[in-house]
């Protein structure tokens, strides 16, 4: 593929990082310039990346920039994605994507009357790892998948975290932080939910930040921090799910799937390589499977799917629809332990496609 899609990034925190690197090992993508609304930090990540470190208006208005990437912090999402749309750019958030359904209907319901793309993470199922899954899943080594079980679980972030806050306040929590990785990993498997129940508490009333600079300060829990919950896929797949900031250690699997002829176990849905174990009804052992996703995928490589969409005239793998959809089954979630109720998810969305093996994940020849 010969064409090269401009990037703009917009925030320079902690996570920018992590995608200017990854991002440089795409040969579609260049990343031109990028802004923050402190320009000190934005003018020390360009120099580090060697790029040009400049206003968010001259980033928005500079032509040659297709893609613009948004890092904001959760509750910055909305706004900064509705800025890049209205300016006619094709935007790629960090997870997720708004904090309310409301606000993620508009980004959509905007992009589609600009004409512009919207992708957001996590593109983590894009990896070898969760693609592997998909392969058996789709080749149908443990015949048709039955239940899954989901368990994504840490003590919380203030140990390691320099701004840990905001994990506990509302738009974040374990099912807002964890439960997209999850979420995304389970519905790129089945397809989109249809109905969900669940419990959810504070075990912790307050929390002591462990990392710099804001050591010994304390947080005010304002979501729940343990949530479980079962999802009942269009599909037909029942999944048992499992988010949690109060659990210390565990020996549970993060995803396993069941299917009328075998056991499947995933990688960490955070997570873009294996292992990936198998045990088919008839075993009496489990089998590690060779991964054989794309070599290159990394973060960011649904920006790069997304460059690859723009230039092919198609929807992007880590498409906003998913997102959204995503998005409101975390609602959904929290709203039916509120409710002691079952909640119907009404959004819906494509299952994607898996990601062709090669460099990009551009389309075959």
């Amino acid at each position: 593929m010969a064409a090269t899609v401009k990037v703009g990034i917009v925030g320079c925190g902690n996570v920018s990082n992590q995608y200017l690197h990854n991002l440089k090992t795409f040969d579609i993508l260049e990343v031109k310039s990028l802004t923050d609304v402190d320009m000190g930090k934005a003018a020390a990540r360009a120099s580090e990346f060697n790029l040009q470190a400049v206003t968010l208006g001259e980033l928005l208005s500079d032509r040659q920039i297709q893609i613009v990437v948004n890092l904001t912090v959760p509750s910055a999402h909305a706004e900064v994605s509705l800025q890049i749309i209205n300016a006619g750019k094709n935007t790629y958030s960090e997870k997720p994507l708004a904090l309310t359904r409301t606000d993620g209907r508009r980004i959509l319901d905007a992009a589609r009357e600009k004409g512009v793309l919207v992708g957001c993470a996590p593109d983590t199922f894009l990896g070898g790892g969760l693609q592997t899954c998909r392969e058996v899943i789709d080749a149908g080594w443990i015949g048709s998948p039955v239940a899954a079980t989901a368990f994504f679980a840490t003590h919380g972030p203030e140990s390691w975290h320099p701004n840990p806050q905001f994990f506990y306040k509302p738009g974040a929590g374990p099912v807002f932080d964890l439960g997209p990785y999850m979420l995304t990993a389970l519905v790129s498997l089945f397809g989109p939910a249809r109905r969900v129940t669940s419990s959810a508490h504070i075990s912790f009333p307050e929390r002591q930040i462990l990392s710099q600079p804001f050591y010994g300060s304390q947080i005010k829990v304002e979501v729940p921090t343990h949530v479980a919950g079962v999802i009942d896929f269009s599909s037909g797949v029942v999944a048992s799910v499992i988010t949690s900031f109060d659990i210390w250690h565990s020996s549970q699997p993060n995803i396993e799937i069941f299917g009328t002829e075998g056991t499947l176990i995933m990688p960490g849905p955070n997570k873009f390589t294996g292992p990936v174990r198998i045990r088919r009804a008839a075993e009496d052992h489990w089998s590690e499977i060779p991964l054989s996703g794309n070599p290159q995928a990394g973060r960011g490589i649904g920006i790069a799917d997304l460059a690859c969409a723009l230039i092919h005239s198609r929807k992007p793998r880590a498409s906003g629809d998913l997102a959204y959809h995503v998005l409101d089954l975390m609602h959904a979630i929290i709203e039916a332990s509120d409710s002691g109720q079952h909640v119907i998810v009404e959004s819906s969305c494509e299952r994607p496609e898996p990601l062709p093996h090669g460099p990009c994940p551009q389309e075959p020849d």
